[in-house]
């Protein structure tokens, strides 16, 4: 799994099963891609549920999916950016790929359950939640060129 967009950082993931379940790792204070502990929340998505578009101003997201199957688009429309205008996607999941997404500022995203159960995003976010932080778009507003219903 590759990016083009800049200051976006992929991390797989590792997964420990055994006969009673599995340890699915996300992040570590340790890591070199970890800044600092804001807040952790989870998103669930039902099938076929569009979550878009949202772009934060200070917040750097650390997305992992470890329940499901997740589309997660992540496009850049930072106009000093070498990747201006790139938009990337990714298939997340542990049956798919299991990996830890880090989106920095001023980067837009949205995520599509497209399993067939419910599934769960979880990110941890360098600062904790502030309405005013964020800037949203509706999932089909046509700046962002890319068509949900047609993946």
């Amino acid at each position: 799994m590759t990016t083009s967009i800049n200051g976006l950082i992929i991390t797989p993931l590792k997964i420990i099963e055994d006969g009673r379940g599995s340890v699915m790792h996300m992040l570590r204070s340790d890591a070199p891609h970890f800044d600092r502990f804001g807040e952790i929340y989870f998103s669930t998505a039902l099938p076929g549920a569009v979550k878009a578009w949202k772009r934060h101003k200070k917040i750097t997201l650390n997305i992992a999916v470890p329940i499901g199957k997740i589309r997660l688009v992540v496009y850049d429309d930072r106009a000093d950016s070498s990747s201006f205008k790139k938009l990337d996607e990714f298939i997340l999941g542990p049956n798919d790929q299991y990996a830890l997404i880090t989106i920095p500022p001023m980067v837009w995203s949205g995520f599509q359950n497209i399993g067939t159960t419910v599934s769960l995003l979880a990110n941890c976010a360098t600062i904790p939640h502030d309405t005013g932080e964020a800037d949203q778009l509706n999932m089909d507003d046509t700046s962002i060129e890319f068509d949900w219903s047609a993946r």
